[in-house]
């Protein structure tokens, strides 16, 4: 699978290397096509345009022999610009006969100058230029057929062509510079295309096998990509969610731990129990009384155990409804209050409100039950004969909920984990409870669309807030 997994990797640096020779390829084949087409048409026009200026002059001069009858003299003007070897100059009378030609030798085997391109519509009165083979070679020439006229009278038909052998011989050797610099410039740009593909793959790789690791459960590596550019805040992000896998993987051995010490403590505490009552303890009505107290009391920790890791899943996914009504903030607090009286009296802490009546709307017995765990907390953890103090007020779109004991308060490396599942400050867990009270009410408090936090000062306490939005805030 190694080198599947390297033809893979080594496949994106092929498919950008190919759409950047595509598009080099393409771009640099156009630019070219259209200089070569541009170059080609700037001449083409330029020998039309130098046909039409020789043929306008000389055909005045043909025009004023022809008047006068002198063919000697157009047979002199004949030969005098149709001298060169690559122009072919023609005159024809009014019939379309041939007058005088500069390649006496090659016309004399023409028998018909109609065919010959423009004669005809030249004949009629009508100029005609352009391109057409010659009349007795297969070479392409450029041709203008211009009417000899004189006081509106045809006098006569002017011809001449120019070879383009030379002109095409010379953009023949042009083509193939081109084409030779096409071919450098293409292998040049194919070496810097590497290059850039090169950088733009090789994070991308490296940012695959870091996806990679990350699958088969290799959480909290750390992505490095020195790009400066949308790379860089990608591999940011990956590296963040490196972090938070990291950190949910902790989390998950730690729930699975703490369920397993909470689960195993109560179910050994039972099995113990019924052992020693198999054995004969059940004989002595005394003993026997206390184990069965203890297996109940055991009992009903499991289950409690039990509904509250549910009651956590089930906020934790979000999957729990909750049923929204509007009630008075003063009536939920003296209904926990009243709720917990019996335990505070039986610790010797009383309680102290300050609660201004407010309107909320949310599910009451939810945000009860978050007020309970809090308050359940600030009772066991309070001095015996010590207040707990509970005020409720407004700031803002918010009503502000704080509950302040007055015990040895919350240590510092505590602080920011106390409202983390399964988290107690007291590290033989003695006690009813299991770590989950807090985190409970914090989700609770977050269904709500609000906000629950812990400060405490070293010997005087701790306090608790909790923010939720007022009614019509638009939360």
């Amino acid at each position: 699978m190694g080198w599947l997994h390297r033809i893979k990797l080594n496949s994106i640096h092929i498919k950008l290397l190919a759409t950047y020779l595509l598009l080099i390829v393409l771009g640099t084949s156009l630019m070219a096509g259209y200089i070569l087409w541009s170059f080609h048409a700037y001449f083409m026009r330029s020998r039309l345009m130098d046909l039409e200026n020789w043929t306008a002059g000389l055909s005045e001069s043909v025009a004023d022999a022809l008047q006068e009858n002198d063919l000697q003299r157009v047979e002199m003007l004949v030969q005098r610009y149709g001298a060169p070897q690559t122009v072919t100059l023609r005159i024809f009378d009014r019939q379309g006969r041939l007058l005088v030609t500069s390649d006496t030798l090659g016309d004399k085997q023409v028998k018909d100058w109609y065919k010959v391109p423009g004669v005809r519509e030249a004949l009629q009165n009508r100029p005609q230029q352009g391109m057409a083979k010659g009349v007795l070679s297969p070479e392409d020439r450029l041709y203008i057929a211009r009417p000899i006229v004189r006081n509106g009278k045809l006098l006569g038909v002017l011809r001449m062509s120019i070879t383009l052998d030379q002109f095409q011989r010379q953009f023949a050797r042009v083509i193939w510079s081109v084409l030779g610099t096409l071919t450098v410039t293409i292998f040049l740009c194919a070496l810097i295309s590497t290059r850039f593909a090169r950088s733009l793959s090789k994070p991308i790789e490296t940012m695959q096998n870091f996806a990679i690791r990350l699958g088969a459960g290799h959480f909290g590596d750390k992505l490095i990509i020195h790009e400066n550019n949308e790379l860089d805040r990608l591999a940011a992000e990956l590296n963040r969610m490196s972090e938070r896998l990291a950190s949910l993987d902790r989390e998950r051995r730690a729930f699975l731990a703490n369920v397993s010490h909470e689960l195993r403590t109560p179910i050994s505490n039972v099995q113990v129990t019924v052992d020693a009552l198999r054995n004969g303890a059940h004989e002595e009505p005394e003993l026997r009384d206390r184990f069965f107290q203890t297996i109940d009391n055991e009992i009903k920790r499991l289950s409690q155990l039990i509904h509250d890791l549910l009651d956590l899943g089930r906020l934790e996914a979000g999957v729990t409804q909750l049923e929204k009504q509007v009630f008075s903030l003063s009536g939920l607090i003296s209904r926990a209050v009243n709720a917990m009286e019996p335990r505070m009296q039986a610790v010797g802490v009383s309680v102290q409100l300050n609660i201004v009546d407010l309107k909320l709307q949310g599910d009451p017995e939810r945000l009860l039950q978050a007020i309970l765990n809090v308050l359940d907390n600030a009772i066991k953890h309070s001095a015996p004969n010590s207040l707990v103090f509970i005020s409720g007020y407004t700031k803002g779109k918010q009503a502000i909920v704080k509950i302040e004991d007055q015990g040895l308060g919350i240590n510092e490396n505590d602080l920011p984990r106390i409202f983390e599942q399964f988290y107690t400050t007291d590290p033989s867990r003695k006690g009813n409870s299991n770590g989950l009270g807090l985190a409970i009410a914090k989700r609770i408090v977050e269904a709500h669309q609000g906000s629950i936090t812990a400060s405490s000062i070293p010997n005087q306490g701790a306090t608790f807030t909790i923010c939720l939005p007022l009614l019509g805030s638009g939360e």
